[in-house]
């Protein structure tokens, strides 16, 4: 019946209502019209930027649980990074250890190419050099067949990229220094030493591309035994100057295991070591592969006739022991196998145990010669053997590591826990890297397990870089949501992460900045932070950048922080004048920052303008008058004067030579000493400044009888040299509000008053070129401001190295026009170096710069000062009413004044 009756048309129910359909727990909306934009999906699809390259087959030859049950126990674990300059094989090396320990050959043999394992991001693999420290965690054997976890941090050679070796080093316990045998040691190879002592960790050295003396500088066996023994020489030479207590300098031997010699791209490396037990393997004789070891270096013969190991050659003559038992039996499989001579290389090769396929001698002679020395040599034993036995494992090296790198006190539970990485006591993780995500919209923390366990799904502290535990500001709590082991190109999932590992951590970064210290949220006592990285180098060049669509500002700033979180060394700032500005070490530097910024963080097109250099300010004589300023209040008075530093305290302070926090008799007593400070100025030292390691010293030069020291001391804090103080006995009086900004003004005074120069950074530039090169980039240099410091040979080389000072300013397309001038043939590196004065006076208002006009020499300084204030915004000259009171201009004018009427 109900279906028969009659229904009004605009009434009739031809589909069930969107509530019948889902349900009534669903809210359902009927909309009219779009409420977004066509362009724009309802359901954003999952965003994956193809700046990285994967693998599919990341199968290894031991399990992942192997791998993990090696985590578990610390006496197993060696963490190192791999440094060294630029091209000298470290990626390379890398590769030849991954194709040991996975199912994957990273070598080509067709188009005679290398896979560089860990150069993941695509521009890496175009530019040919890697950009960013890429970490992997390998098992790899000793000579006795025992399995280790090696962490390796493979680091960018580049002088520009050296704050990606800075956090390597934090997390390694040891370096290992990759030195190419032909180069020997360069600029990059020298600052790696340097950075590696001062981290406090030991080094061990891999010679690499030993090959290039016998097929390119085709050098006599002899000959290459000088000039590996040279290299080795040099480097114990920058061991021993960078090292602060005489008493406790490395030496690298191959004799004592802690050099090992390697061609990586034809896959082969060995140790004195491993070499002689190859000996044994070979000989079947049982002899002491140890002992005989300890004579294949040096100046050591071997007497056939007495079968002994003498200093003296024999009187037949012959030559020194390693050339006669390694050099030579390599010398002979590289020059058969080159010459193609197949039965010679057979009858070689089968003495030395080994056999190749029909086929493998159908090969060209690179494929060829890595297959036949892969075989004779096998996997890298010996690298095992001498990590294992010169790098401590993460328990041995976790007391010196965490003295060096905790700023907290050693009496704490904590403290313990770490020296023991004990899994049982207090979380502890140091962050020194951030690694993006596929999409580039957040990072994933990679850090290093100090004590505790950390877990998936714990929630823990994140502290910054401005924690303290006075101060908690700077600190967020956030819930570990991923763990991971991280491969270069793949990652290993994993539910927690023992003391002493290296794990990526997913869900905590959105507080880090560039470094950070990971603890318990529950941890009911005092935790200070892991020390920030100290880097070897200064961020100096300057550009300023802006959105093309201005609408699109929000995303290139948010662009920008991601920037700051994923390179070390990059400051971006905004300045009074509203631009937004990025801070890098060099051209090469702010290149890749700007490819990233543009295709990856903030994916808009932005301008750029030309790049310039940070300056800093100096004086060259002492405040020609005491400077004083009142407070507002009237109740409190200060003097100051300025003066410059000696010679090299500037630059002591900064390398950390001499700390404020020694105990005043420390300090005072190294003042003495060193700088030839009397008594009262050594012991009257307030601060350093800006900050504790800031170039400027703060003296207090006030006299007890004339300055109650006990009121001084209490406006301490609020603010060159004190020589007098009239400070209102009432805490009312001297509150921060009065004293901060009256000591900064008596501060700019006394600075102004002192004859203020302008400084600018110059770059240490080291240059190789053939010789008929040289006159030529004498004259590029010259022309930009620069000089040479020194041009010698290279030592077993027909190659030149040019050192010289160049100022960052005049330094842009250096590398472009020097090319240009030597036809390709000179390549350089530039790392900054040290600060100097620009020449002239930058306040000499009689100086008329004349546009589209280069500027004399002596007007430079005064060039300078004001196109950066024009830049920013501000008037040309200084105003003095703006430091000086009243009374200061009233006595400046009668100075000068007295001075007038003395001349006439």
């Amino acid at each position: 019946m109900v279906e028969n009756q009659v229904v009004l048309a605009e009434d009739k129910k031809y589909y069930p209502t969107a509530e019948e359909v889902y349900g009534e727990d669903v809210e359902t909306l009927v909309m009219d019209e779009d409420e977004l934009p066509l362009e724009q999906p309802i359901i954003k699809p999952v965003k994956a930027l193809k700046f990285e390259l994967g693998v599919k087959d990341s199968s290894t030859y031991v399990s992942t649980q192997f791998l993990l049950g090696l985590m578990s126990n610390p006496n197993l674990v060696r963490n190192v990074a791999l440094v060294g300059n630029l091209h000298h094989g470290k990626t390379l090396f890398m590769d030849m250890l991954v194709e040991q320990t996975h199912h994957i050959s990273t070598f080509d043999p067709k188009n005679e190419k290398h896979m560089r394992y860990t150069d993941t991001r695509i521009d890496e693999q175009e530019r040919r050099i890697s950009i960013k420290a890429v970490p992997m965690s390998l098992v790899l054997e000793d000579s006795n067949s025992k399995s280790y976890l090696i962490n390796i941090m493979d680091t960018p050679g580049h002088v520009n990229f050296s704050d990606e070796m800075s956090a390597a080093l934090r997390l390694a316990d040891g370096a290992v220094l990759v030195v190419d045998a032909a180069e020997g040691v360069m600029v990059n190879t020298e600052r790696a030493i340097r950075h590696a002592i001062q981290e406090c960790l030991p080094i061990v050295v891999v010679i690499n591309k030993v090959d290039r003396l016998i097929t390119e500088l085709k050098l006599p066996p002899k000959d290459a035994y000088h000039k590996l023994r040279h290299t080795i020489e040099v480097i114990n030479n920058h061991i021993a100057a960078a090292s602060s207590t005489a008493g406790n300098v490395q030496v690298i031997d191959p004799a004592a295991g802690n050099v090992c010699f390697a061609s990586a791209t034809a896959g082969w490396s060995f140790t004195l070591q491993s070499f002689a037990k190859l000996y044994v393997k070979l000989h079947g004789v049982a002899f002491d592969a140890t002992k005989f070891a300890s004579r294949l270096w040096g100046d050591i013969y071997y007497h056939p006739d007495t079968r002994t190991f003498k200093k003296k050659p024999p009187a037949s003559g012959g030559e020194r022991s390693f050339v006669q038992f390694i050099l030579e039996p390599l010398y002979k499989i590289y020059s058969q196998v080159i010459g193609e001579h197949r039965k010679s290389v057979e009858a070689t090769l089968a003495e030395l145990g080994v056999t190749l396929p029909n086929s493998a001698y159908r090969l060209n002679v690179r494929p060829l010669l890595r297959l036949a020395c892969s075989s004779v040599f096998g996997t890298a034993t010996g690298f095992t053997d001498m990590l294992v036995q010169h790098i401590p494992c993460g328990k041995e090296a976790a007391s010196r590591k965490v003295d060096h790198i905790y700023t907290g006190p050693k009496d704490t539970v904590l403290y313990k826990s770490m020296e023991n990485c004990d899994a049982s006591g207090p979380l502890m993780v140091n962050i020194t890297k951030l690694y993006p995500k596929s999409d580039c919209s957040v990072f994933d923390a990679f850090g290093r397990v100090y004590s505790g366990v950390i877990q998936t799904g714990q929630t823990v502290r994140v502290l910054g870089e401005g924690y303290s535990p006075e101060d908690e500001e700077d600190m967020t709590v956030k819930e570990v949501t991923k763990l991971w082991v991280y491969q270069a190109r793949y990652r290993i999932p994993i539910s927690k992460a023992p003391p002493g590992s290296w794990v990526l951590i997913e869900g905590v970064d959105a507080s880090i900045m560039k470094t950070a210290t990971l603890c318990n949220v529950d941890y009911d006592e005092d935790v200070y932070i892991f020390r920030p990285l100290q880097f070897n180098t200064l961020s100096v060049v300057k550009t300023a950048t802006e959105p093309l669509n201005p609408s699109e500002l929000p995303k290139m700033v948010e662009g920008l922080r991601k920037i700051s979180k994923s390179y070390p060394l990059a400051i971006t700032k905004v300045e009074e004048s509203g631009e937004h500005t990025i801070l890098g070490t060099g051209e090469l530097y702010l290149d890749s920052i700007m490819k990233d910024l543009r295709e990856l963080y903030s994916e808009v097109e932005v301008k750029v303008a030309d790049p310039v250099v940070s300056f800093c300010e100096t004086v060259v004589e002492s405040s020609s008058m005491k400077c004083f300023a009142e407070t507002p209040n009237k109740k409190n008075k200060i003097t100051m004067i300025a003066e410059p530093l000696e010679r090299g305290l500037a630059e002591d302070i900064e390398n950390g030579v001499v700390s404020i926090d020694w105990p005043r008799k420390k300090l005072g007593d190294f003042f003495q000493t060193k700088y030839d400070w009397d008594l009262l100025a050594a012991r009257s030292i307030w601060a350093f400044g800006p900050d504790k390691q800031g170039p400027n010293i703060l003296l207090d030069d006030t006299l007890p009888s004339e300055v109650d020291k006990n009121l001084l001391n209490a406006v301490k804090d609020s603010i060159f040299k004190i020589v007098d103080a009239r400070i209102a006995p009432e805490p009312l009086h001297r509150g921060t509000g009065q004293i901060i900004p009256t000591a900064r003004r008596v501060a700019y005074s006394a600075f102004l008053m002192a004859t203020p120069r302008l400084m600018e950074p110059v770059y240490y530039v080291e240059i190789q070129t053939p010789i008929d090169c040289v006159s030529a980039i004498y004259t590029v240099l010259s022309r930009r401001r620069g000089h040479v410091t020194a041009d010698v040979p290279q030592p077993g080389t027909p190659a030149y190295i040019v050192k010289a000072f160049l100022p960052v300013i005049e330094s842009f397309g250096f590398e472009t026009d020097l090319r240009y001038h030597t036809q390709g043939q000179a390549f350089c590196q530039s790392v900054f170096d040290h600060w100097a004065i620009v020449p002239g006076d930058p306040l000499d208002k009689s100086i008329l710069l004349r546009p589209l006009e280069p500027a004399p020499i002596q007007h430079l300084a005064r060039e300078f000062m004001v196109k950066t204030r024009r830049r920013k915004g501000m008037s040309e000259d200084v105003s003095i009413n703006k430091f000086f009171d009243e009374a200061m201009v009233v006595e400046l004018a009668q100075q000068a004044a007295d001075l007038h009427q003395q001349m006439i």
